[in-house]
């Protein structure tokens, strides 16, 4: 038996010590080589005066192990971290697009008085200005020129005016009186016929004497010289009536032709307030002409028409306007040049393309997130305002009209991505920094299993949500959700298994 041992400790030694100290231990066995067999001895014999002790004591001492281990392991964890409930929240389920920024009212800014060169520009791309607000200055020199010859003209007409004005007058003043001289012409008339009467009574005596006279001479009553004198008497009286006649058909004459001059007086006043109607209105051309000149003269100072943000400057100092340069042809506006062009308000929006098959999905109003590849500042929110009516037939495409908030990161041309909400569900959300990125694409989290255990759990992402919080598509049960509690701050440092210490729950 102790031969045996012995081999076997021979073959088993240089297996069981194999560590720093060997060589050493080989050369001492060497040299006390006599010792081997009185220690064997002795080992035996402690063996089977201690066995009982052993397999008594075997079952005690693994426990006290244990137990010393435990209290190791809760009085040293690994590190301290911070949990937080896994939350339940609603989801806004989005459909992802891209688009290029626009205007949203693209205002053209356009002279509004042609062949006047541009002598001064005050505003830049980019700057905001207000409705009203001089953006460039034309050359007025011209139009001062106009208005001073147009000027001269309307005092020259009114002059002439004046000029038609008195000669109506004075032939007013002619109809005036002419109607007088009918007026006095007729009462001549009058008077004529009065004498007429007075000539035809005193025939009438006259008639009657004569008779009378040449009976009693014919009977020899009177002389001869009586009847001759009633003979003259009759011849006069008859003489009277005929030159009374003619008064008065020479005064009816007068009156015909004092009333012939007043129709040719009244004529004369109608012509002379038709030049004085064709003056005056021509005056009026002339007024209205200065006055349309001095307007010109107020739209050399070209303002703007909204305010907005100056997207476009065309103009420059010595161009004519109404006259686009060869570079600028594209630039004229229903046949006028474009000097400026102005987002009005400074609004913008995203014309997204959304396949013709998604586009029952998308709703007006639906809330956007919009996001650019080149500058991660970009976040955004946007509100669906349109949809156009008509699809690209060959992309199968429809334009979505996304309302942008002002910003200073977006510009016209500019290209963005738009992630379009849809739907809303429920679903578990945890903050971002409670989710570790794996090397294969996955994803997990480490949830708190106990008192001051973590475990890894794998899971799968769903949307971004507000908050700095990611939603969990699947990995965790939503039945029990708010029970479990998942590591954030630390949460990079820990494995599976870990034991942690929780020093706040958030």
């Amino acid at each position: 038996m102790v031969k045996e041992s012995v081999s076997e400790l021979k073959v088993e030694e240089p297996v069981a010590f194999e560590d720093a100290n060997w060589q050493k231990k080989s050369v001492y066995r060497k040299r006390h080589s006599w010792l081997i067999p009185l220690l064997v001895g002795t080992g035996l014999g402690g063996i089977i005066a201690f066995g009982g002790m052993r397999l008594s004591s075997h079952s005690v001492s693994e426990k006290t192990t244990l137990a010393e281990k435990k209290t190791v392991q809760k009085v040293a964890p690994t590190m301290s971290v911070t949990v937080t409930p896994v939350e339940t929240t609603r989801v806004a389920r989005t459909l992802s697009t891209k688009g290029t920024v626009a205007a949203r009212d693209l205002t053209p800014v356009l002279p509004q008085a042609n062949g006047l060169q541009i002598k001064k520009i005050l505003v830049n791309i980019g700057e905001i200005v207000k409705a009203g607000q001089v953006m460039a200055v034309l050359d007025d020199s011209v139009l001062q020129d106009q208005i001073r010859q147009a000027k001269a003209d309307v005092e020259a007409k009114q002059a002439d005016v004046a000029s038609k004005q008195a000669d109506l007058a004075s032939k007013q003043a002619v109809v005036v009186s002419t109607r007088a001289t009918v007026v006095s012409n007729q009462a001549i008339v009058q008077q004529k016929q009065a004498d007429f009467a007075q000539a035809q009574a005193k025939l009438r005596d006259a008639q009657i004497n004569f008779r009378r006279t040449q009976e009693l001479t014919s009977q020899g009553a009177i002389s001869q010289q009586q009847l001759d004198t009633a003979t003259t008497n009759l011849a006069t009286a008859t003489e009277a009536v005929s030159l009374a006649q003619a008064n008065i058909k020479s005064a009816q004459a007068n009156v015909s032709s004092a009333q012939a001059n007043i129709g040719s007086a009244e004529a004369n006043v109608k012509i002379a307030q038709a030049n004085i109607n064709s003056a005056q209105a021509s005056v009026k051309s002339s007024t209205a002409k200065m006055e349309q000149l001095k307007t010109q003269l107020g739209q050399t100072l070209l303002r703007a028409p909204v305010s907005g943000v100056v997207a476009e400057k065309l103009a420059r100092v010595g161009d004519v306007t109404g006259i686009a340069p060869q570079t600028q042809i594209a630039t004229v506006v229903g046949g006028t040049q474009k000097l400026f062009s102005i987002i009005q308000d400074g609004k913008l929006e995203l014309q997204a393309q959304v396949p013709e098959i998604q586009l029952t999905q998308v709703k007006i109003g639906s809330k956007v997130q919009v996001t650019s590849d080149v500058d991660n500042r970009v976040k955004l929110q946007g509100r669906v305002r349109d949809i156009e009516p008509m699809i690209n037939q060959e992309k199968r495409e429809a334009t979505v009209k996304i309302d942008l908030p002002q910003t200073t990161l977006l510009k016209p041309g500019m290209f963005a991505r738009a992630a379009i909400s849809t739907v809303t569900t429920i679903g578990l959300a945890v903050p971002q920094k409670a989710v570790l990125p794996q090397s294969d694409g996955s994803a997990i989290v480490f949830i708190l299993s106990g008192v001051d255990t973590v475990r890894a759990q794998k899971v799968e992402l769903g949307e971004i949500l507000v908050g700095g919080r990611v939603e969990i598509k699947s990995g965790l049960q939503q039945g029990n959700a708010s029970r479990v509690r998942v590591v954030v701050d630390g949460a990079g440092y820990v494995k599976d298994g870990d034991t942690v210490r929780v020093v706040n729950t958030q």
